[in-house]
């Protein structure tokens, strides 16, 4: 397989993201303030024929004002970390949960009591953007969006990104991101981070 750029971005946000809450698996629209910031955004991306979200509302509701022409490809294993009972919870309204602290003391790479740990997280995602890659190839697509999750992005960046960088150090703002050229060497992806969006 050839190289292939992949504009990442990070979708708007719901309401509650704005109120801090842990949205993972819960489908969230974007909230008002949210569809203002993708109105608004103004990013430096050629025009893209095919578009790749999680299928979550969020992330379909932002690619399709970001790429409104593309066709958008929905990669399930892409959607956020399932955060499990702490899922549309705060940290203020946990911080007599001991579960929680437990979780939090230990960098948060424990499993979420019916959720997902974090390297369970970040296995997911990247297998994701394997069916993505290999769409990407069937299409003879060089260049490719994929408008996904904040936790998203952090977990397939810290797998795979040059240089190398901690997880939480991709952080990306809503509806910013990461160009990245990508290659498979060997068994594992190459992904070169050219700029910030």
């Amino acid at each position: 397989m050839g190289p292939l750029t992949v504009y990442l971005v990070r979708h708007a946000p719901t309401a509650g993201n704005l109120e801090r809450r842990y949205i993972g698996v819960t489908d969230e629209p974007l909230c008002p303030e949210g569809q203002k910031r993708v109105a608004e955004t103004c990013l430096d991306i050629p025009p893209a024929d095919v578009v790749y979200t999680s299928g979550m509302v969020r992330t379909v509701q932002t690619a399709s004002v970001l790429f409104p022409q593309a066709e958008q490809v929905a990669v399930p294993d892409l959607h956020e970390m399932d955060f499990g009972t702490f899922e549309g919870r705060t940290a203020d309204e946990m911080a007599d949960d001991a579960a929680y602290r437990e979780w939090v003391d230990g960098w948060c790479l424990g499993r979420c009591p019916q959720g997902e740990d974090r390297a369970g997280f970040v296995a997911r995602v990247c297998k994701g953007f394997d069916a993505l890659a290999e769409d990407a190839q069937r299409r003879g697509l060089s260049q490719v969006a994929a408008v996904v999750h904040g936790g998203t992005i952090m977990a397939l960046l810290s797998s795979y990104a040059e240089p190398a960088k901690d997880y939480y150090d991709w952080h990306a703002s809503w509806c910013h991101g990461y160009v990245c050229a990508c290659e498979r060497v060997g068994g594992a992806w190459r992904m070169v981070v050219e700029r910030e969006l």
